[in-house]
């Protein structure tokens, strides 16, 4: 362990598995007090409390909260737990939406209220915390704003429409936020992971085969892995990422080429 980040918070929405809970464990390795909003059913938090456990015996501070990070009354509770002026990193990794096709039944297809309720967890919610943490002076000097998106921000994949506007309206809100909030020493970025088998991934339909076709085309010819992810997360939280703003990095060993 190193102390690169010692007395800095990374603030993890969505933070209790996957790509969230891989980032959590590396800059917890590398000296960052850590604080993860998830939503998780009790059948899911004793796999969760021994992850938190091996960060705190590190020798850095972990806050967990079991909210729902897109009520307000969640927003306001997690910051007041949270010193000011310490926040490093606020990592938006949020995955709740509807994976519903676009036609079919009125009862399989989706509908307006799923498209919404897709887009603001996935996307509008990032732009919310974001300026709490700014209206209440969260953030550090040279601090960093990312968010997770995907392949499909571009690509139509099986019941992924509602999912793809969300990362479409994330990636916009990530170049508004790029150039509005640069004068307030915040850098903002996304990350686009290749294919990863995260427990939201396998969610949807088809994944096995989305996976098997994604090492196919992968030219190291594997999937991507969720520490690939978080060790792109500590590398943009270095001080010489300073200048990497308003873009999408693809972590995906070339995958998305082909």
């Amino acid at each position: 362990m190193t102390n690169e980040f010692k007395n800095e918070w990374i603030l993890i929405l969505g933070g209790s598995s996957g790509l969230g809970l891989a980032s959590a464990k590396k800059m917890a390795s590398h000296g960052a007090n850590i604080c993860i909003v998830h939503r998780d059913r009790k059948g899911d938090l004793e796999t969760f409390a021994s992850e938190v456990a091996s960060m705190r015996a590190l020798g850095v501070e972990v806050l967990t909260f079991n909210r729902d990070a897109l009520k307000l009354e969640t927003v306001a509770e997690v910051i007041s737990e949270i010193p000011k002026n310490s926040v490093k990193i606020l990592l938006h990794s949020i995955a709740k939406g509807s994976l519903k096709p676009l036609t079919g039944t009125s009862k399989e297809q989706l509908t307006k209220e799923d498209l919404a309720i897709t887009v603001h967890a996935m996307g509008l919610s990032w732009l919310e915390w974001t300026q709490a943490l700014i209206n209440d002076n969260m953030f550090t000097e040279n601090a960093r704003n990312i968010a997770f998106t995907s392949e499909g921000n571009s690509k139509a994949l099986t019941h992924y429409g509602a999912v793809s506007v969300a990362k479409a309206s994330l990636e916009a809100l990530m170049r508004q936020m790029a150039v509005e909030m640069a004068p307030l020493g915040i850098s903002t970025n996304c990350i686009q992971a290749g294919v990863t088998q995260t427990k939201s991934f396998n969610m949807i339909p088809g994944s096995e085969h989305l996976a098997g076709h994604a090492q196919k085309r992968n030219p190291f010819k594997r999937l991507t892995t969720p520490n690939d992810v978080a060790n792109a997360v500590y590398l943009l939280a270095k001080n010489e990422a300073q200048w990497i703003n308003g873009t999408v990095v693809k972590v995906d060993g070339g995958e998305s080429l082909r």
